[in-house]
């Protein structure tokens, strides 16, 4: 029961979480617009991103909590992986477009409204430094809350320098810091979603997990008694936690099934300590086909 509640603490604060930034988003939107300050804007373009990165959390973490079905074996696991990986891929592509932008404001800088710009960024300071607070605790739980996370934070020191800009602008007239602080933004964005980026990928395209060395842990099953060879190996990640392992086991003796078991439990054990919690073993003996470690033929 106490888990279950967890996870609506979590939600009802993404809810909060969510609400807060579209109040900031549609603030800075108008303001970059009267202001005429780039860096406002692209603060605001992140507000926005930060607020699809929420709600595609939100669905997320309500998709994961659904049971397992007939049409659907895994049920949801996956959601929070496909968050994740959308709201980096964001992220990256919001980052490359306000950079674009920005080279164009230093080629030709504006005038900028200094007082609205320092207003809005220290209200995006102080909202964002609360949504922070609001998801902290669920980001060390999961990829996808984590990925929501850091887009709030990247925010929040997004629009600290954008206040230094503002104050720069206002009483030394340093224009070209607009564009400066937009590229600024945007490089940071990027360094700050690629790993979630390049992490989420890894395990959508059912890539070996890096925890795992596939080679010491065949090596480790051939030791087991009655076990002559290991092949046909396939190992990927459903979702963040749970690790999948397959494989063909050439038996030296045709063994009952009953003896078998105590073979498995043996490949278990060493599985576990690889932190794989879910095996599909399929025993042979006599087959012929291919003993390869990895099967690179079709079938």
């Amino acid at each position: 029961m106490t888990h279950h509640h967890h996870h609506d603490t979590g939600g009802k604060n993404l809810g909060i979480t969510i609400l807060l930034n579209v109040g900031i988003t549609v603030a800075q939107v108008i303001g970059g617009i009267i202001s005429g300050s780039m860096a406002l804007l692209s603060d605001a373009a992140h507000n926005f991103s930060d607020v699809l990165a929420l709600i595609i959390s939100w669905i997320a973490k309500k998709l994961t909590g659904k049971e397992q079905t007939i049409s659907r074996t895994f049920g949801y696991k996956r959601a929070e992986i496909f968050a994740a990986f959308i709201n980096s891929a964001t992220l990256i592509i919001i980052a490359v477009i306000l950079a674009t932008e920005a080279v164009e404001r230093l080629i030709n800088p504006q005038p900028v409204t200094a007082d609205i710009v320092i207003w809005l960024a220290g209200l995006s300071i102080i909202l964002n430094g609360l949504s922070v607070l609001l998801i902290k605790k669920g980001s060390k739980e999961s990829i996808n809350i984590k990925s929501a996370y850091l887009h709030l934070f990247t925010d929040m020191l997004t629009s600290i320098a954008v206040l230094a800009g503002g104050f720069a602008m206002k009483y030394l007239n340093w224009y070209w810091l607009d564009g400066i602080l937009s590229i600024a933004i945007a490089a940071y964005l990027i360094y700050s979603s690629w790993e979630i980026f390049a992490d989420t990928l890894k395990i959508m395209m059912q890539f070996t997990p890096k925890s795992v060395d596939l080679k010491k842990i065949a090596l480790q099953i051939q030791s087991v008694e009655g076990i002559k060879n290991i092949h046909h190996i396939h190992v990927w990640q459903l979702d963040e936690h749970e690790i999948i392992f397959e494989a063909h086991v050439d038996l030296e003796k045709d063994i009952k099934i009953s003896e078998f078991e105590i073979v498995l439990r043996e490949i278990e054990i060493i599985l576990n300590n690889h932190n794989i919690s879910h095996l599909n073993i399929q025993p042979e003996f006599e087959v012929e086909d291919n003993k390869e470690l990895i099967n690179n033929h079709s079938g």
